[in-house]
């Protein structure tokens, strides 16, 4: 199976496999939803840091018209946040984008996670998300592909969706079985996780064999995320920010674009999503879950009590952050078995 040694050598594609029906829906499956209560100080420290630092600067950008766009700020910051110790990485080259093939120090070769960054579309990248990236590894025993997909504003989302479909394709082309992979992504990754995962479909692509969802966004329109109670509450987007990152969307004719939220879910793989519940996407990840169970597709829903956006990157500060990873790295061991 493909080492980090060699990804570094091109791949020849070969052949794909022969599409698989669509995972069968079950129809007795609903939503497994699991409250996980009780806040750690940490937690709240950092919340209230949160509020008083990032959150201003979001809604400062999101209100001007003058002030680029901090695109490249995350993935800089992220330098100061390396992976875990006994990480090793190496670079990818993929059709349209670049990526990194990422293997924690537990991680074994009979699975695989395709793993797509959040940052709203317009920031972050293999730097600002490798520390939490490593972390899942490990504690799923999977090598990670990181795809550095295209962003808005130079490039659409749809290129996002297509570079994401471009890294499935690599692994398929690595010699992995489409039952072996996971697609995974945190906020605006987490969008593109089911977005790829339906191009996947549409295109007559098997399917991966989960999806891993972490505070996803799976709806462009904010209207529903500004009217649900969690928007007070939420210590890291402002909702100028939301109806900004529409705007420019819409900028992009991405405003009338399918969202996971209102797709045709039917062949969807078992879907994993955590949330904090005091978060502005819980309603996106609980609508999600309830569309899922709709179409048979079993789906595990984990709320978080007061977490922040995406707290599992965090987790060199948060108990919550490292368990949630546990709890992570056991859904993908169970959902992909290794050694069959």
């Amino acid at each position: 199976m493909t080492t980090a040694r060699d990804v570094r050598a091109p791949l020849v594609p070969r052949d794909l496999p022969t599409p698989r029906p669509p995972h069968a829906p079950d129809r007795s499956a609903p939503v497994r939803r699991r409250d996980f209560p009780g806040s750690s100080r940490q937690s709240k420290l950092l919340a209230q840091a949160i509020r008083r630092s990032v959150r201003p600067l979001l809604g400062l950008w999101s209100r001007s018209t003058t002030l680029p766009w901090p695109t490249g700020l995350l993935d800089a910051a992220g330098a100061l946040l390396p992976a875990i110790d006994g990480t090793v990485c190496a670079p990818v080259r993929l059709p349209n984008c670049t990526g990194s093939w990422v293997e924690g120090p537990r991680t074994g070769f009979d699975r695989v996670m395709l793993y797509l960054h959040g940052g709203g579309f317009l920031c972050g990248g293999m730097r600002s998300h490798l520390r939490l990236v490593s972390r899942i590894s490990d504690a799923g025993r999977t090598p990670v592909l990181m795809v550095d997909y295209r962003m808005l504003p130079k490039h659409s989302i749809d290129d996002a969706v297509d570079d994401g479909v471009e890294g499935y394709l690599f692994l398929l082309a690595a010699g992995y079985r489409p039952d072996q992979i996971v697609i995974a992504g945190d906020s605006a990754g987490g969008y593109l996780a089911f977005m790829v995962s339906l191009a996947l479909r549409d295109r007559g692509v098997p399917v991966p064999g989960a999806i891993v969802a972490l505070s996803p966004l799976t709806e462009l329109d904010p209207a529903r995320k500004l009217g649900h109670s969690s928007a007070a509450h939420c210590t890291l987007l402002p909702g100028n920010a939301l109806e900004a990152l529409a705007g420019l969307a819409g900028r992009r004719q991405e405003s009338g674009r399918i969202c996971p939220a209102d797709a045709d879910l039917s062949g969807m793989p078992p879907t994993f999503i955590q949330v904090g519940s005091h978060e502005l996407f819980l309603v996106d990840a609980e609508s999600m879950a309830d569309r899922l169970a709709d179409a048979g597709i079993a789906c595990e829903l984990q709320v978080w009590d007061r977490q922040v956006h995406v707290f599992q990157a965090a987790a060199d500060l948060l108990p919550e952050g490292v368990r949630a990873i546990g709890e992570i790295g056991r859904f993908v061991r169970s959902a992909v078995p290794g050694s069959r």
